[in-house]
C-alpha cells in the first residue's frame, strides 16, 4: 500500500494543522473539549488533588496529540 505520508510529529504540532483537523472533524472536536474540561474534575472527585494534575496533563497532551494520531491512523484534515 503505497500512499503520501502524513505530516511529521513537529508539523502536526502547529496550530494552523490542529485548526484545520478540528474544523474538519466537529464531533471529535466536542469530545475533545468534554475530555479536556471534565477529565480534571473527574480526578478530583476519585483520587484527589494528585490526581487533578494528572488529568489536565493527559488532556493537553490528547488535545495536542490526537491530529497526529489520527492522522496515523488514517483520518484526514481536509474532510
Amino acid at each position: 500500500m503505497t500512499g503520501t505520508p502524513g505530516p511529521s510529529f513537529s508539523e502536526s504540532l502547529t496550530p494552523e494543522r490542529r485548526t484545520a483537523f478540528y474544523d474538519g472533524h466537529k464531533p471529535l472536536a466536542v469530545l475533545m473539549i468534554l475530555i479536556v474540561f471534565l477529565l480534571p474534575f473527574a480526578g478530583l472527585f476519585v483520587y484527589g488533588l494528585i490526581r487533578v494534575v494528572a488529568a489536565v496533563i493527559l488532556s493537553v497532551l490528547g488535545y495536542y496529540l490526537t491530529p497526529y494520531l489520527a492522522g496515523r491512523l488514517g483520518f484526514r484534515a481536509d474532510r
